[in-house]
């Protein structure tokens, strides 16, 4: 038996610094990557390779999974966890930032993919867990970017494992709800520097407010649970497609698939705080 090989992307905090311990607990071969490797001297620390690793650098990709196949010669399981929230009205954010967003959230995993599906071909197995949200089941306001991404890498996924099903490769998607790390404080800062003095500020700082306010936090997950989901999932003999889990991800996605549209609409406007909201 060979030990497992597993690459976790957006490692240097939150969900991906959380599953690349898990792994290493479990036995696996670790390598980290994340763009800032001083964040992940803890992880180096409990024996998990940290890699420096750009996922809207092609060049910083290639070199990534080479150095993984040419260390350990196999790659075993890849975690595409990299990713942002890019929020802000649709008619106040750039193009060039919602291409950014399509960069890491979307183009960055498919490219390490197709790096990294070359070698589980070879060995007839591996699994790719692509970290979606249940943010690609549903919408909420002033975040078409994010969910476009978001709703772009569930049908990729969807694609991608019919296509990869006859080698042995499984395709898992989670889908997190509401969970204690710095994304929504991140995407909140972001909405407020776009949309935050335009025509939909008070819609941008209700929506702020309903991200990092004191109410919120309270209610989010702890990222050990995601980890352990990504852990469960790659160990199983039979993964399932998707795990919703963490705050509201499964109540969220079966009430968006119950509710009309302009029902949901309303429901989220009013969870959100922005009905009635105008300017």
């Amino acid at each position: 038996m060979h030990t497992k090989v597993a690459l976790v992307t957006g490692a240097s905090s939150g969900i991906g610094q959380t599953t690349a311990l898990k792994l290493k607990s479990l036995g696996f071969t670790v390598y980290a990557a994340a763009r800032r490797v001083e964040r992940m001297q803890m992880l180096a620390d409990a024996g998990i390779v940290a890699l420096e690793m750009d996922v809207t650098n092609d060049a910083s990709m290639q070199a990534g999974i080479q150095e993984i196949v040419s260390r350990s010669g196999r790659i075993d399981v890849l975690v595409n966890n990299a990713g942002y929230g890019s929020y802000g009205a649709v008619e106040d954010v750039s193009l060039d930032e919602a291409r950014a967003q399509f960069d890491v959230n979307v183009f960055g995993a498919v490219r390490l993919i197709q790096l990294a599906l070359p070698h589980m071909r070879a060995q007839r197995s591996g699994t790719i867990v692509n970290i979606t949200s249940m943010g690609g089941k549903i919408h909420t306001p002033l975040g078409a970017w994010y969910h476009g991404t978001k709703f772009a890498l569930e049908a990729i996924s969807d694609c991608l494992r019919m296509e990869v099903q006859p080698f042995g490769i499984d395709v898992v998607v989670i889908e997190p709800g509401g969970i204690k790390t710095e994304w929504a404080g991140i995407a909140a800062d972001k909405l407020l520097d776009v949309s935050g003095s335009t025509s939909y500020a008070s819609q941008a700082r209700a929506m702020a407010e309903s991200m990092i306010g004191d109410a919120s936090r309270k209610r989010q997950s702890p990222p050990e649970l995601i980890a352990d989901t990504i852990t469960k999932a790659v160990t199983a003999r039979r993964p399932k497609t998707r795990y919703a889990v963490g705050f509201g991800a499964k109540p969220m996605i079966l009430l968006r698939r119950l509710l009309s549209d302009r029902a949901f609409d309303r429901f989220m406007r009013k969870a959100t705080g922005i009905s009635g909201q105008s300017s």
